[in-house]
């Protein structure tokens, strides 16, 4: 492959990447996800990043509870759908991700600096052929 085809085949990837993560985007953007506690007492509703969007209470168990009981019930299923959340954000940018980042670490913003940042930058392997690096050792 000459160099003219090599340049024209990294554009090419990078407008594949690039259409790839609108789409990703898109599809986080739309993420929703609603827990129902076990006793139906109430349903919780989370958007993307966790974002409390809805609370209803389907039937009139919740009446039962006293104030705390209520809260701790209210704030358990949140947890159960906010990790549904992370679950499916995770799932979502797991084919994007570069070799080697956690996408469960990532969604849960759990991600340390060398997850961004590694000792040696990433690039494609075509780029570190043609600049003769040969392969990155891990």
């Amino acid at each position: 492959m000459d160099f003219n085809q090599r340049i024209e085949h990294l554009f090419q990837e990078y407008e594949r990447q690039r259409s790839s993560l609108t789409t990703m985007q898109q599809k986080m953007r739309e993420i929703s996800v609603s827990a129902t506690s076990p006793r139906r007492e109430v349903t919780v509703t989370v958007g993307q990043n966790g974002t409390l969007t809805d609370v209803t209470f389907p039937t009139g168990a919740y009446k039962r509870l006293a104030p705390a009981e209520l809260t701790a019930v209210i704030l358990q299923t949140y947890a159960e759908a906010k990790e549904q959340v992370v679950q499916q954000t995770a799932e979502l940018l797991a084919p994007v991700l570069p070799e080697g980042m956690d996408a469960q670490q990532l969604a849960r913003g759990t991600a340390g600096a060398d997850m961004f940042l590694p000792a040696e930058p990433r690039m494609a392997t075509s780029v570190r052929e043609f600049l003769n690096l040969g392969r990155a050792e891990r």
